[in-house]
């Protein structure tokens, strides 16, 4: 055991934490995720030494894992991966390479004993099972008789409260994969693992050895403990089939965990007959790479495209599929539905979409600008789908007018029920407003906001909600050089009073490529900002107001 800190001592064997590959130089992978930073540690999270009875050897391994002190009456109870068990194994809190155990500065404690999920029966497993990649162990006393709890504190356990989350992971690379030998720290988001009941997180330096390391949703440093809501571990061990270094997976903290968390709190005998049965997998929006998708975003539109009192979300992608992502309401996507196929697709020369409710009918509605011209309303989207061609509202062969549309947003600026005034942006940076627009009418009610002009030239991005909370909707604008302006009080007898909804750091809001707002939370407004980015991050700004963004919420990780 006092051997067992040598670095030159062998590495664990295969199947234990496998050895996982940093992205190569330049790529996108390691360019533009956040990368873990070393540290000292926090006092509440160490390494798990395991020792091999094997007969040729008969020696101690180098670290493999890691692990947590979590609160318990008995004051001795770790977390970590359940394929970081077996054997006998010892635990160092606050681990210090080049130490030998008996001058570790908090000691270090043998595992008395596991608490496993039995149904966790294949270590690291891509079957449905690797949702129960989580395990605890109850600890001895130190050498000096003090138990682990009071040495060092313990971090809470709180379930996994939603699949999109903002983590710091913690924990202790291999000495084989990161020749500093010391603990590393990581802010990253979390979202769903499609299939499985489990989150991801994107962090460069995550090699072998963090497994069964805390997601800490916050942490104390000054006292080195947290809570807890999710630990390194799940598919494939906690790590993607190519074992990169920059995805990492933790399984979700849900009944099954904290049961298996009071049998050890319990010290009783963990017996699980039923075969799992897997709880309701995540939805997420973004696959396996979040932005990566994303970044094929070209446009967006927000409505009640089917009548249930909130918002849904269409999105028009660069190969021409188009695609409706169903809200909860509480400002998350529980689905998805595919209104048009990318093959041999015509959307790819839509070139703008807005959604209002043109027709009356409670049911959102999307009118459609085209490169040639055209302008398209489609009624009822949530029923009618967009595959049975619309009304023309403009005859591209009898105007070319609306190709030079730049840029399109529906809102209530006029209209006192429903959503039928259409707000445009001209390339010479003239300014219309069109009321009462519908299949019939079309655009007869146009009213000029603002002359041509090259100030409105730099109006990037268009989009209108209930931003100063009034009955009628305001106009909001991103400009060429990354400022938002509010427009409250918008009429079609001129634009309203100007508010800044954003100053400070404009050179990052340049990369805001597409914008939208819905209602898609509980108050019941459209006020609801989604952002997609550059690097296809999308982010929705929850209760935006004319002088202020919302609460930041991730939809989507960057690429």
């Amino acid at each position: 055991m006092a051997t067992a800190t040598d670095p030159a001592r062998p590495v664990a064997p295969p199947g234990k934490d496998k050895a996982r590959k940093a992205a190569p130089k330049g790529t996108g992978a390691a360019a533009s995720r956040p990368t873990a930073e070393h540290i000292l540690g926090a006092k509440s999270v160490g390494v798990l030494f395991t020792y091999k009875q094997d007969p040729t050897t008969g020696e101690m391994r180098a670290h493999s894992c890691s692990a947590s002190v979590v609160q318990s009456p008995s004051r001795n109870v770790i977390l970590t991966a359940a394929h970081c068990t077996g054997g006998k194994s010892v635990f160092v809190p606050w681990y210090r390479t080049g130490a030998s155990l008996d001058k570790q500065e908090y000691g270090f404690y043998r595992v008395d004993k596991w608490f496993v999920d039995p149904r966790y029966d294949k270590p690291n497993t891509k079957d449905k099972t690797s949702d129960l990649d989580f395990a605890f162990a109850r600890l001895a006393k130190s050498s000096n008789g003090r138990n682990v709890q009071d040495v060092v504190g313990a971090n809470s356990l709180a379930r996994t409260p939603k699949y999109n989350n903002d983590v710091t992971m913690v924990g202790y690379p291999k000495a084989s994969h990161d020749s500093a030998d010391e603990a590393v720290r990581c802010p990253t988001q979390t979202w769903a693992l499609p299939g499985y009941y489990q989150i991801q997180a994107l962090c460069n330096g995550m090699y072998g050895g963090v497994s069964g390391g805390p997601w800490f949703s916050k942490i104390d440093w000054s006292n080195g403990t947290g809570e807890i809501i999710g630990n390194v571990g799940g598919y494939n061990g906690g790590g993607n089939d190519d074992d990169v270094d920059w995805l990492t997976y933790s399984p979700m903290h849900g009944d099954q965990f904290f049961r298996l968390y009071d049998d050890a709190k319990s010290d009783r005998k963990v017996e699980r007959p039923d075969p799992y049965q897997q709880p309701a997998v995540p939805y997420s929006m973004g696959g396996k790479y979040g932005g990566e998708t994303w970044q094929h975003a070209r446009l967006m539109a927000s409505g009640d495209f089917n009548g249930n009192g909130h918002s849904d979300l269409i999105v028009v992608w660069t190969d021409g599929e188009v695609t409706m992502y169903y809200s909860d309401g509480k400002g998350h996507f529980t689905g998805e539905r595919q209104l048009v196929a990318p093959k041999d697709s015509v959307w790819t020369h839509a070139e703008g979409i807005t959604a209002g409710d043109f027709t009356g009918s409670s049911q959102f509605d999307l009118i459609v600008t085209w490169s040639d011209g055209e302008v398209t309303l489609y009624g009822d989207v949530g029923s009618n789908g967009l595959n049975w061609g619309g009304t023309q509202m403009i005859d591209p062969k009898k105007t070319s007018t609306w190709k030079h549309a730049t840029q399109i947003t529906a809102g209530r600026f006029n209209a006192d029920k429903y959503v039928t005034d259409l707000m445009v942006r001209w390339s010479d940076g003239e300014l219309t407003l069109y009321t009462n627009v519908g299949a019939e009418k079309k655009f007869s009610e146009e009213h000029k906001l603002k002359d041509p002009n090259k100030a409105w030239e730099d109006a990037t991005l268009l989009t209108a909600g209930e931003y100063s909370g009034s009955s009628k909707w305001d106009l909001l604008v991103r400009w060429k050089d990354g400022s938002i302006n509010s427009y409250v009080g918008t009429t079609v007898n001129g634009l309203g009073a100007t508010h800044t909804v954003h100053g400070g750091n404009f050179s990052t809001w340049t990369h805001s490529t597409v914008m939208t707002t819905g209602n898609f939370t509980g108050n019941g407004r459209t006020d609801d900002l989604v952002i997609r980015w550059s690097d296809g991050e999308t982010t929705m700004y929850i209760d935006t107001q004319a002088e202020g963004l919302g609460t930041e919420e991730n939809l989507v990780p960057a690429a």
